[in-house]
């Protein structure tokens, strides 16, 4: 039962893992998809701006993969290395974008890479040529391709190595509550009448009218035995072997002791004694 339940635990643990990463993940991406997408539009509406076009339409970004996006335009139109530049570091700080990614300024006709550059953290790795130089009016489209880099990769897997260590906490825990629950409530509910008397096997104790008596290891052991086979006659060499041998511990006239113990505690209810067996063993009778 144990080892059943921990293997379903084991696969619970794992799928709700599994979905939590697959929603989390679908959800980065859609969000970092729509946010792209608006950035771009913004930085192609201040180009035109700064064309003094206020007429002429931003076309559709297109995601051309996963990290590379288009933006074009409906008209022609003039750009000026410097302020490409500056429009789209300002749009792309202000939505949280990486630091890390290549732009390329293309002809639509030829495709031709009119003007690129590369932006890094580091500014002193960010590579920015020809900032000077106007590109006169013609008909462009932007491409914008994102840097993976090792820090968020890195950042992801920590973000998931965290999130599946809590879920495996979390299931340990509930496991070791549910299993404490159980062995109380066994303990509490293993009752076993006995005449007049209840015996709580667990609690090492009789209980008659409210009114308890301690039982010592051994005794209990003792009328555990009893109980389970009620007049029948229980031989010595099986009383002192499950009692004692079993453990290790060889008696002489232990058992003969422990039964004396046992009679003086059950002496109130005269519908049930431990008779003597002359020469074979002890038999618990029960009217």
């Amino acid at each position: 039962m144990s080892k059943n339940f921990n293997l379903a635990s084991n696969k619970t643990v794992l799928y709700i893992f599994a979905v939590i990463a697959l929603f989390t993940s679908c959800t980065t991406n859609e969000n970092f998809l729509e946010r792209v997408k608006v950035s771009l539009r913004n930085v192609g509406h201040q180009l035109l701006l700064s064309n003094e076009d206020t007429t002429s339409l931003v076309l559709p970004v297109q995601q051309l993969n996963e990290l590379t996006f288009k933006l074009s335009f409906q008209n022609n139109l003039k750009i000026e290395p410097d302020s490409l530049v500056t429009i789209v570091n300002r749009n792309f700080k202000v939505s949280n974008f990486s630091a890390n990614y290549i732009l390329e300024v293309k002809n639509c006709s030829s495709e031709e890479v009119v003007y690129s550059y590369e932006m890094r953290k580091k500014e002193e790795k960010a590579i920015i040529p020809c900032k000077g130089r106007l590109l006169p009016e013609d008909c462009y489209f932007i491409e914008v391709q994102f840097i993976k880099t090792s820090t968020s990769n890195n950042s992801q897997f920590i973000f998931y190595g965290l999130l599946f260590l809590i879920v495996v906490l979390g299931v340990a825990v509930y496991q070791k509550k549910r299993k404490r629950k159980t062995a109380t409530i066994n303990n509490l509910s293993t009752v076993l009448t006995l005449g007049s008397f209840e015996f709580y096997p667990e609690q090492n104790k009789l209980v008659k009218q409210a009114i308890e008596i301690s039982l010592s290891k051994k005794e209990c052991e003792l009328l555990e035995i009893f109980i389970s086979r009620p007049n029948e006659i229980i031989k010595r060499e099986e009383l002192t072997k499950r009692v004692w041998e079993d453990n290790g511990v060889v008696v002489g006239r232990s058992l003969d002791t422990y039964i004396s113990k046992l009679r003086k505690k059950l002496k109130d209810d005269t519908s049930i004694k431990i008779t003597n067996i002359h020469g074979v063993g002890y038999k618990l009778e029960i009217d």
